[in-house]
Parts: C-alpha cells; structure tokens; sequence
C-alpha cells in the first residue's frame, strides 16, 4: 500500500523536484529524474517520465526541453515567479531595512529561499553587505505587527491607542507622559531616512503629530470612528509627510552654489528637473529651488562645508551667517 501511495505522489513529487532542483543553468535529464525519484521508494520508467512531464506541462507548469548531451533535458521556468535578480535585490532590502529586526529580517529571507530553487536558495543565504548606518536594526520585535494593525485602521477609519517611547541618557527605554496611551486618527503611513512614520490627528495635543513607528508599543485599533480632518489638519498632515517639511519653516525660493562633484547629491535631493545654470566658476553651479527653511534644511546644507553657499536672498545668507557663527562660539 505505501508504495502504491508514493505513485499517487509521483506528478506531486516531480512538479517539486523541478521547481527546487532546475534552473536555465541546472538542466536534468529523464534519466536523472528516473534515478531521483527510485532513491525515494516512487517506480519511474523512460516513457512514463515522458508522459508525466507533457501532463506537467498541460497542467500549467511550464518545463521547458533542452540539450545535454545527445539527451533531451529539463527545467522548470515560470516567468510569474520572482527571477533570481528580483529576490536578490527583496533580500538585500530586507537585511538592511532599518525598522526590521535581525531576527524578523532573517525570518523573511528565509521564506524566499523557500520559494525558489536550491541554487538561489543558496545564493540568497550568501552574506549580504549593509553600510554601517543600517546596521543600526530595530530591537522592537512587534513592529511588523504594528504596521499592519495601523494599516487596518487606517482602511477602516478607525482611532488607533499606543505608548511611546524615546531613549533617556543612559540608553534606556522611557514611556512618555509616564506610559500615558496616545489616542490618534491615523493617516498614513511614510517611509523615510529608513524609517516608518506614521501622520496622524493626535487627540491627546490636539493637534497634527508624526511618530516613528518603530518607538511605538501596544498599539491597538479601536471601535472609534475617525472623524473627517479638516482643511487645516489635511494641509497639516500633508506637511508632515516631509521630515523636511514637519517643523513648519517657511517655504522660499533660493539660490544655492554647489561644488561640481556635488551634482549627484544634487539631483538626488532635488530631482532631475531643478532649474540648474553656470556659476561664475568653471569648478561650480548654481540652482534655483524652493526649500523650507527649517533645522534639517540647515543640517543637509551645512553637511557639505564650503562645497555649498546660499546666494539669495540676503535674508537667508544672514540666517545661515547667524547659525554658523551660533556653531562657532559653542567651540
């Protein structure tokens, strides 16, 4: 009986060899696949494989026929699948994703070697480089779970509760308001500088907030209904969408030199499409942009020291004046 019972399972068990053992570069042949499947007890003949692997193929699973040898060979292709290129680059976002702990982050990747082949498997195992910044990983281990309780209240519109924590100066772990739960309408969910963030109307203050999602505990959604933001709180909220919007500055329009090899940088912060033009120097350029002067506005300009100047208007050439000479007299 138990060897009419593998039979039964011998389409099963060939679908799995071919998806977990073949690739365009790893080829097996009928009689490979004779021999494979007689080491597990299932009774395989030349021209029953043959058949079985037209009934695959009529079935959907697509194996496709190749040369090796002066035999024919065979591996499974199925372009709706992830290719080896697309999880290698799922995997890498996911050791150096920030939010996610070591643990959640190899969990993950572990569940992606699971569907794909051995030899992409293997590969996906391999260690993956993570600069330095990133290796900062969260130790908050419910995190995933509160972005997908946020999720539903969000698509439910409904108020979220949580605690909130910050690190006081001996590394420690500090509720706020002593544990007090924050009541919130949630918004959306934003992700930046590695981070998830959450925009919401914050009922505890009353007012728009952004919390980190990773610094959040016990989050649970509630029966309450959210009620509609107003124009001033949907204006707020989109604000707080940009860390460097957030901190309320006000919006102007500036010109700013930059060192050439600073073009990247550039571009990067400010897209393709900046208005950019010669400077009076060969070694620079000048661009035109509007920013929010606002704390990280200053801390992503003064980041590159004498390779940026702001040139206009004079009143934001005083205020970075003021604020490096404020820099100057704390040494």
């Amino acid at each position: 009986m138990a060897g009419a019972s593998k039979q039964k399972q011998k389409l099963l068990r060939m679908e799995q060899i071919f998806k977990t053992q073949t690739d365009e570069n790893n080829v097996i042949t009928g009689n490979e696949l004779i021999e494979i499947l007689e080491k597990e007890g299932i009774k395989a003949e030349r021209k029953t494989i043959y058949d079985d692997i037209a009934t695959l193929c009529d079935s959907g699973v697509t194996i496709e026929t190749v040369k090796k040898g002066h035999s024919n060979a065979y591996f499974y292709l199925n372009r709706e699948d992830f290719s080896a290129e697309e999880l290698f680059i799922l995997a890498s976002a996911v050791a150096s994703c920030r939010f996610l702990t070591t643990k959640k982050s190899n969990e993950l990747i572990a569940k992606m070697q699971r569907i794909t082949n051995r030899f992409t498997a293997a590969q996906l195992g391999r260690q993956i480089h993570v600069a330095q910044r990133s290796r900062n990983k969260s130790v908050n281990e419910t995190i995933y779970y509160s972005i997908n309780t946020i999720q539903n209240a969000i698509a439910r519109k409904r108020k979220i509760t949580f605690k909130y924590y910050t690190y006081n100066s001996q590394k420690k772990r500090q509720l706020k308001h002593g544990g007090e739960s924050y009541l919130v309408s949630p918004n959306e969910l934003v992700w930046e500088n590695d981070n998830y963030y959450l925009t919401c109307v914050c009922h505890n203050h009353g007012q728009v907030c952004r919390y980190r999602v990773d610094r959040m505990a016990d989050v649970v959604m509630t029966d309450s209904k959210i009620a509609p933001f107003t124009d001033s709180e949907k204006q707020e909220l989109e604000n707080n969408k940009s860390l460097y919007s957030m901190y309320g500055g006000e919006k102007r329009e500036i010109r700013i030199q930059f060192d050439n090899s600073l073009m990247d940088v550039v571009i990067d912060r400010f897209g393709e499409n900046v208005e950019c033009a010669k400077a009076g120097t060969d070694n620079a350029f000048v661009i035109r942009c509007e920013v929010q002067i606002s704390p990280p506005f200053w801390g992503w300009l003064f980041q590159f020291g004498t390779k940026a100047m702001i040139l206009e208007p004079f009143d934001v050439v005083r205020e970075a004046r003021l604020r490096l000479s404020e820099m100057v007299d704390k040494y």
